[in-house]
Parts: C-alpha cells; sequence; structure tokens
C-alpha cells in the first residue's frame, strides 16, 4: 500500500516509487487525487527528517513538531503546512491516529539505525511505515471498512517486504539492516553487522523466508480486492502488481553477492497500466 513505505525501504523520493505512484494515483476523481498527494507529501516530509544526516535529537524534535501538528489539524486548529488537509480529512475520515502512527514508524530509524530486528518489531515497523499509509489510503478509495483495513494490513507488508528484499545492499550503506533476527539465526548468521551479512553465502536462505511471506500477503491482498468493486481497487492494484513485478525479478536474480539492481520495465509498467487503470 501503499505509498511506499519508509526509508530508505520505503523510497519516498526514489524515481522508481514515483513513477509507480503517480501512474496509479493519476487515474483518481480530482478530490480523491487531491487527499492521496497531501498523503505522500506528509509522508515524503517526515520521511527525509528521518533519512537527514543532521543530529539525532534534532530529527526527533522535528518529528515531534509534526506530533503536534496533527494534534492541531484535529483540534481545528491546523498549522499552515496542513490547512489544505482540512477537507480530506474531513471528507474520507483520515485518522488523527494513522497519520501518528506513520510518524512513530520513521522515528525507529532516529535514535539508532535498525538492525536486525526481531519478527515482532519488523511487523510493527511495516505496520507503521506502510500499513498505517495504506489505512488513510483505502478510506480515499472507498472501501467497506472491515476489507479496507484488511487489505492495508496485507498490501502493505506485502509492499513494505518487496522493499526490504529489494534495497538490502543500499540499506547496508547506511548502517541498517531489515532482515529479522530470527531468519538470520535460522540460516546461520549471528552477525547485525550490515555490511558482513550482506557478504554470506547464507543470505539467499534468509531472503528465501521474507519473500515466502511477501508472497503471501500479496495473496490475501489479491483474494480482497478481487471480491470489491474494481474502480475502487484500481489505485492499489496498480501498485500491488507493479511491486508484485519487483518481488519476481528478485527472485529471478536471487540474493547471491554480487547483486544487480533490478527494475521493472517501462513495458511492463504500461502493461500494468492499461490492464487495470482504464475501468
Amino acid at each position: 500500500m501503499t505509498l511506499e513505505a519508509t526509508s530508505p525501504s520505503a523510497n519516498y523520493g526514489s524515481t522508481a516509487s514515483n513513477s509507480s505512484f503517480y501512474a496509479a494515483m493519476r487515474i483518481l476523481p480530482h478530490d480523491q487525487r487531491e487527499a492521496m498527494f497531501q498523503i505522500y507529501s506528509f509522508c515524503r516530509q517526515v520521511d527525509d527528517i528521518a533519512d537527514s544526516d543532521g543530529p539525532r535529537d534534532e530529527r526527533l524534535a522535528a518529528l515531534q513538531e509534526w506530533r503536534n501538528d496533527i494534534d492541531a489539524l484535529y483540534q481545528g486548529h491546523p498549522p499552515p503546512r496542513l490547512k489544505d488537509y482540512v477537507a480530506s480529512v474531513k471528507t474520507f475520515g483520515l485518522k488523527r491516529e494513522d497519520f501518528l502512527a506513520i510518524v512513530d514508524g520513521m522515528e525507529m530509524d532516529v535514535p539508532q539505525d535498525i538492525r536486525a530486528p526481531d519478527m515482532a518489531t519488523l511487523d510493527l515497523y511495516c505496520d507503521r511505515v506502510a500499513s498505517a499509509v495504506g489505512r488513510l489510503s483505502v478510506r480515499v478509495f472507498g472501501l467497506p471498512e472491515e476489507d479496507g483495513i484488511q487489505l492495508a494490513y496485507h498490501l502493505g507488508r506485502a509492499l513494505q517486504l518487496t522493499n526490504i528484499l529489494r534495497d538490502i545492499d543500499e540499506d547496508a550503506g547506511l548502517g541498517r539492516l531489515y532482515l529479522p533476527r530470527e531468519a538470520l539465526l535460522h540460516a546461520g548468521i549471528t552477525s547485525n553487522d550490515p555490511n558482513r551479512v550482506i557478504t554470506e553465502r547464507a543470505l539467499p536462505k534468509v531472503c528465501q523466508s521474507l519473500t515466502q511471506r511477501a508472497k503471501a500477503h500479496f495473496e490475501k491482498s489479491d483474494e480482497i480486492m478481487n471480491r470489491n468493486k474494481r474502480r475502487a481497487v484500481r489505485a492499489p492494484r496498480i501498485m500491488s502488481k507493479y511491486y508484485h513485478s519487483i518481488l519476481d525479478l528478485l527472485i529471478a536474480r536471487g540474493f547471491n553477492a554480487p547483486r544487480e539492481p533490478v527494475r521493472v520495465s517501462k513495458v511492463t509498467r504500461i502493461l500494468i497500466l492499461l490492464r487495470y487503470a482504464f475501468i
């Protein structure tokens, strides 16, 4: 769901992410499109804080300012940078707790870089930086409450796990390692040093368990979208197909070093749009 989930795994600023996001959102009616761009802008701004090179205490303070501004928005006193959000919050019933969860997720990388979190922590991270974005988004798309929450749960995790698998080397360059501790230990990897882990011969075994988890979430999200009106799930469907294509490319490439970056071809992106955008 996402919008794509966080930093750098979320890639709110990458060209590929932007192209997939904009392609999916441009097909929406005006009010929905504006709301989605507002959600994206919010995610991008807090993500930029978390990923900046500034002192950690300054980044924590800047994220707290965003929490204060969200509180002010919902108290009826929106700060200048959130004034345009008032109509979207009211029209689509966007929840304060979902905006705050996104900030909390971005903050998980700030006090210290995430390195080999346990599975429960990784799942919480995925929920905050991806599924929370999804919970905001499905309200904009107009899905029924229960199915919308479940779609956000599964598709958010599918997209975020795909991001993590795609960005293993990039994350290591930033001192981060999102692969879960349990999977590393099961593969016989005891280090949590990102630059050491990415050279381990057993790394593909770790990645295989995450690919299976991501595929299961994609399957669940497909089940939910299949039982809802096609027009209501056009945008999440495009995002899902785009990211499932990335996952397929990663599986085909494998995870042994050296790992070449994978990119969805322009032809594939166009075919996804042609199939799912015009309904």
